[in-house]
């Protein structure tokens, strides 16, 4: 197995654990915020789409779907254009409100569509060129995808986490 396979099959569970925590839910859940200075789930996955996309983007050189595909006028947000949510106050979380679930899904599967594109025209070599020159050392490709990979898997599990408390709340 080819290490984009590998690659590819991860980015494939981000998308389906996506799919599963928004399922079902309404604005009332997935806005809710289980204390003052938590992540709601909309908040959560709309993170960690706006990482993958910000992030898959800058190493690739493609334009970002959020702004390509106007992802930004569709979710309305009181934000500047690239935010990605890094750095968010309790207030900034706040905001970032969704009407229905199906606009984050349907964002994450265009974020989803151009990574894999992405990932199935990776080299063995293309995983060693650098990417981000802040770092020391330096952040390969290699690196940066198996980074954002962690991260929103990370993420989504925290939106799982919170839409259960939510649940058990109201049972």
């Amino acid at each position: 197995m080819h290490a984009k396979d590998i690659l590819i099959d991860g980015y494939g569970r981000i998308q389906e654990e996506v799919h599963a925590v928004v399922e079902g839910l309404g604005p009332d859940v997935l806005d809710a915020r289980p204390a003052p200075d938590a992540n709601s789930v909309a908040w959560l996955v709309w993170h960690l789409t706006r990482v993958q996309d910000d992030h898959i983007a800058d190493a690739f050189g493609l334009e970002q779907v959020w702004l390509a595909q106007d992802w930004e006028k569709r979710f309305g947000l009181d934000l500047p254009r690239r935010d990605t949510g890094y750095g968010h106050t309790p207030a900034q979380v706040a905001a970032v409100r969704v009407g229905d679930g199906s606009l984050l899904t349907g964002y994450h599967d265009a974020v989803h569509a151009q990574s894999l594109q992405a990932l199935r025209a990776v080299t063995a070599a293309d995983l060693e060129r650098v990417v981000d020159e802040r770092w020391d050392p330096p952040v390969t490709l290699g690196v940066r995808l198996v980074s954002v990979l962690s991260d929103d898997l990370q993420h989504v599990g925290q939106a799982a986490y919170v839409r259960g408390l939510l649940q058990s709340a109201d049972a």
